[in-house]
């Protein structure tokens, strides 16, 4: 189990990590859109968690026999979804910290400037100065951090490992075609 867990989480967290270190420095140079790079973001951690479903199936049709109960299955997506969360955390934290230390500052110009294109009010911008104010202060917190980078991928981890479980359980004894009818 261990050696199907750690090789598609791997993979998962490659397939993250590459995209991130693909897309943020577009973003911030302003040559990709901020909607657009959350598209594309979120679009390549759906494929990177594929890695879940397949690692899964790997699990249950060469460890289970061919069988694998729901939470089983569920506890296997989760350790590899939780593998490749860590890889994009870590990578996160070396590229914020080793290379990006300003991207906080940068963020909040860019969304800043998006709502000044809009015609935002003055209001409206003062009341999104602050937040980006108290933004950067908790983002030069690591725990803080590290927490706001988890929670941005493990979510959609969650829901591909969820979904994958319950595709892929299968009873002892009974062919792929059989689960698929029932």
């Amino acid at each position: 189990m261990k050696r199907i867990v750690w090789k598609f989480g791997l993979i998962a967290g490659v397939i993250v990590a590459g995209m991130m270190a693909i897309t943020v420095p577009l973003c911030m140079t302003q040559a990709l859109d901020f909607s657009i790079s959350a598209a594309i973001g979120y679009s390549s951690m759906v494929l990177a968690f594929l890695a879940v479903f397949f690692g899964i199936r790997s699990y249950r049709d060469k460890v289970g026999g061919g069988a694998i109960t729901f939470l089983r299955a569920l506890g296997v997506g989760l350790l590899i979804a939780l593998i490749g969360c860590a890889v994009y955390v870590v990578s996160w934290e070396i590229v914020f910290w080793g290379f990006m230390p300003d991207f906080a500052d940068k963020y909040a110009a860019v969304s800043l400037e998006h709502l000044k294109a809009k015609g935002a009010s003055a209001e409206t911008l003062a009341a999104e100065t602050a937040k980006m104010e108290e933004f950067k202060r908790l983002y030069q917190n690591p725990f803080f951090n590290v927490g706001m980078t988890f929670m941005e991928v493990f979510p959609v981890a969650l829901i591909v490992t969820l979904v994958s479980a319950a595709i892929l359980r299968r009873k002892p004894g009974l062919p792929a075609a059989a689960t698929a009818m029932a």
